[in-house]
């Protein structure tokens, strides 16, 4: 039983895995503090006079009804950067290690006695099927 689950843990999906989501979890707080840091104030900066920074009002005399745009277009900056690194950084290097290391298997061209036998299961079938006319007529 712990044999089984040995060969299951050292099985290439669950450790890439593993490392993938450290990885991730490590590399999106260092994007969260940049897009916080940088790209949030920035953002607030082109939301013009207003003290809340991007975004819109739903009602103009409540400032708990302000929809604030900055912190969804950061969140949407977040996703791409971690996704387009994580691809580029991990998964399209071991994909190319991967093809590198890994040969393709060859299919090994069949033997005369299997073309022989092929060639007679073929001729057996056709036997039978003219038989099968014959008696329908």
């Amino acid at each position: 039983m712990l044999k089984g689950f040995k060969n299951f843990l050292m099985r290439g999906n669950v450790i890439d895995l593993a490392v993938a989501v450290v990885m991730g979890t490590a590399f999106t707080a260092i994007v969260t503090s940049v897009t916080k840091g940088l790209v949030e104030p920035l953002l607030a900066t082109a939301g013009g006079n207003s003290e809340f920074g991007l975004g819109f009002q739903i009602l103009a005399n409540k400032p708990s009804t302000f929809v604030a745009l900055g912190p969804i277009i950061s969140a949407g900056i977040n996703f791409v950067t971690v996704a387009a690194v994580l691809y580029f950084v991990l998964i399209l290097p071991m994909t190319h290690l991967k093809s590198r290391l890994v040969k393709p298997t060859v299919k090994a061209d069949p033997t005369e006695l299997e073309l022989l036998a092929e060639i007679r299961d073929l001729l057996a079938t056709q036997r039978s099927e003219k038989t099968d006319e014959l008696d329908n007529r």
